[in-house]
This record gives structure tokens, sequence and C-alpha cells, in this order.
């Protein structure tokens, strides 16, 4: 079954559900149980990781702040933003953490070339970066040999609450999407695409549509 990548196509989901779907998930996988990858939207929301400070949290305003335990610093979730769960058994693929954050940063490398965007990866600021500007950040957690949290790739939203924040810590860091680079874009292809570039990046065999949601 490590061959097979089950994907869920969420929609639009609230991100302490999800964040307490994965725990739970994770929590409770056998080993012989297939990874799966989520793909979601969130209702707006600021996000701050296990290490992050709370002077990068500027002006949060009227979007809520939740504490979880990914890594990382804070950072945005929005609607127009597609953010991907990644649920794997990193024990089983033999895998390591720097190996799997290179593997999903060249995913969305890949992805975005396929749109005509030249898009590079910064080894002492983990994410994705067109001229110098912010398109995706990624943000994992590891319990029990397995991962969850993941992704999230800017693709057609309002960026202004980024301004609110020092995304991912860093002061005065320039967001971007992938709507400013590549025109007319449509949400669901790039899931697709993204889908198709995480099967071929993690080495697996192929994906698998999962039906239900999540509890």
């Amino acid at each position: 079954m490590g061959d097979v990548l089950g994907i869920r196509e969420l929609g639009l989901v609230d991100y302490t559900q999800a964040w307490h779907a994965m725990q739970r998930f994770t929590d409770t996988r056998g080993r012989e149980a297939a990874d799966e990858v989520w793909l979601v939207q969130h209702p707006p929301v600021f996000t701050q990781g296990q290490s992050g400070k709370a002077e990068h949290l500027l002006l949060p305003g009227d979007i809520p702040v939740v504490q979880v335990d990914r890594g990382g610093q804070v950072t945005y979730h929005g609607p127009g933003q597609l953010v991907a769960y990644l649920l794997l058994d990193v024990r089983r693929k033999g895998c390591g953490v720097r190996e799997l954050v290179t593997r999903i940063e060249n995913s969305l490398i890949d992805l975005l070339a396929s749109y005509g965007v030249k898009a590079v990866a910064k080894p002492d600021a983990p994410g994705v970066y067109v001229d110098g500007a912010k398109i995706a950040s990624l943000g994992l957690r590891i319990r029990n040999g397995c991962s969850f949290h993941g992704l999230a790739l800017n693709v057609d939203m309002d960026l202004e609450p980024f301004r609110r924040i020092n995304p991912c810590g860093y002061a005065g860091l320039k967001m971007t999407q992938l709507s400013e680079h590549a025109g007319s874009i449509e949400f669901a292809e790039v899931s697709a695409r993204l889908r198709a570039q995480l099967v071929r990046h993690l080495d697996y065999a192929e994906q698998a549509t999962l039906t239900g949601g999540i509890d």
C-alpha cells in the first residue's frame, strides 16, 4: 500500500478542525496504513509554530491566531491559497526530514515551472520563492516516524493579511502568488498539477482519490 498515495480534496475547511484531524490520523494509523495528502483551503487564520515569537505577530486585527505544533514561525492561511497536508509514514519511506523538505520544494518548483514561472528554494529558509518573494511556505511535524502539516501555495488570494505579520519570522518579506505571474489560472487545475508532482517527487507509483471527509 505504500506505493499508492491517497488524495482527499476537502474544499474549505476550518483550520482547527483539519489540524485536530491530522493529529488523530497520525496517532492512530497502523503500520500498513496508506499515506495520504489532504488538499484544502482555510477561512482566514494566522498560525503560530512551536518556535514562533510574539513580536512577529504585528497587527492581527479580526483574524484569529492559532498556536500549533508544527515547526516554524507565524504564517497566514486564507481562501485562494492551496494547502496540502502530508500525512506520510516517513520512516517507512526511508526519508529524512531534510530530504522530505527538498522533495516538497521540488514538487512546488516543477508545478510553478509548468505555468512558466521560475521559482527557487533557499537552503536557510524553507519554502519556495519567485524573484525574492515567497510564493509557498512549508511547516512539518514528525511524530512516531510520520509527518503531518505540510505546504501552503499562494494561488489567487488576498495577500494583505501577510502585511500584518513578519511572514515566517522575516520582517519585510514580500509575498507573491501564482496569479501575479501566470495570468488566468484555474484553482482546480493547480491542485491537480500539485497532486501529480507530489506523487512523482515522493516516489509513489500512483495516486488514488479518496472519498469521505475528516472528523
